[in-house]
């Protein structure tokens, strides 16, 4: 998973606008966090679900994507994040070249400035994960 609103392999933005789930009178939103989902995307997709002041929850679709060699994510927001369909594996700064392997229900909380990467995501099918971002740094404008 790449920082929100960054492809991990270029650089580019692949944020899409507030995704624009279904709501009602009453401003409950509900949606599907596997409809719409692209098996051969070139790059990264991000889709905001909620944003609100301390708290960013997002969709992210990767399809083979993985962090730049050398390249750690260092969030000043606490982020838990879930894998929905799909494998990847996460490694962790200071832990030795070990790495986190992921299948679908598994999740993991990396703390603010826990510096991290995405070793791999799977190319054969798409790996849907749900991220929530949350803390003090937490811009909901994102």
């Amino acid at each position: 998973m790449s920082a929100p609103g960054e492809n991990a392999h270029s650089g580019e933005s692949a944020r899409d606008p507030v995704v624009s789930p279904s709501v009602n009178a009453s401003g409950i939103a509900s949606g599907n966090l596997y409809a719409g989902i692209e098996s051969a995307a070139r790059d990264e997709r991000f889709e905001r679900l909620v944003a609100q002041a301390g708290v960013l929850i997002e969709r992210i679709v990767s399809t083979g994507q993985a962090s730049p060699e050398g390249f750690w994510y260092d969030d000043p927001r606490d982020e838990w994040v879930v894998l929905l369909t799909g494998a990847a594996e996460l490694e962790f700064e200071g832990q030795g070249g070990a790495r986190q392997r992921m299948h679908p229900g598994d999740y993991v909380h990396i703390p603010a400035h826990c510096r991290h990467r995405v070793a791999w995501t799977d190319t054969t099918a798409p790996t849907v994960w749900l991220a929530v971002y949350f803390g003090t740094d937490v811009d909901a404008r994102e």
